[in-house]
């Protein structure tokens, strides 16, 4: 395997959802591909590591809403404790940390391009809470798909301009 550009490599990890504290389940990914990217730097020299935080999922307002809090408050401290404890372990800081709350119109954009070229089907649903949320099936001619399904849900602070954005999609 070799990059497409040997001088520049860029590596993205899905990072944890912070709405509680760090578990073995986010410590071990935040090892592993610190220990990759390092291993890259060593080899190739330049890499940019990514490593992105879902702050904003039915998850978290359900959190906030039980301690009485914002989300974006409980989403900090969460994502404080995770990198006091990943610093613990011996983790580097990623070269990027991207929140989702930061791209909000690119994911709707692209579950929308997904859509549109017949990579999935939009299916109209609302979850508790009146959390709007885009089911999107994968759509692969000849294969069996029941069931398989990428949610992508949006909570409270997002959910109207989220609502909007989705009614422009065709459901089925």
């Amino acid at each position: 395997m070799s990059p497409a550009s040997p001088d520049h490599v860029s590596v993205y990890v899905c990072g944890p959802a912070v709405c509680n504290f760090a578990h073995i389940g986010n410590a071990r990914p935040a090892v592993v591909f610190d220990v990759l990217c390092r291993l890259l730097k060593r080899r190739l020299g330049s890499v940019v590591y990514a490593r992105n935080f879902t702050d904003v999922d039915d998850e978290i307002d359900a959190v906030a809403k039980e301690a009485g809090q914002p989300i974006a408050a409980v989403a900090e401290r969460c994502i404080e404790a995770y990198r006091t404890d990943t610093a613990a372990l011996g983790v580097l800081t990623p070269d990027l940390e991207p929140r989702a709350t930061e791209h909000i119109p690119e994911i709707i954009g692209m579950v929308a391009r997904l859509i549109a070229r017949g990579h999935g089907i939009r299916i109209r649903q609302r979850l508790p809470g009146t959390v709007p949320a885009a089911s999107v099936k994968p759509a692969v001619p000849g294969t069996r798909s029941e069931g398989a399904r990428a949610r992508i849900q949006i909570a409270a602070p997002h959910a109207q301009a989220v609502q909007k954005s989705l009614d422009g999609l065709a459901a089925p």
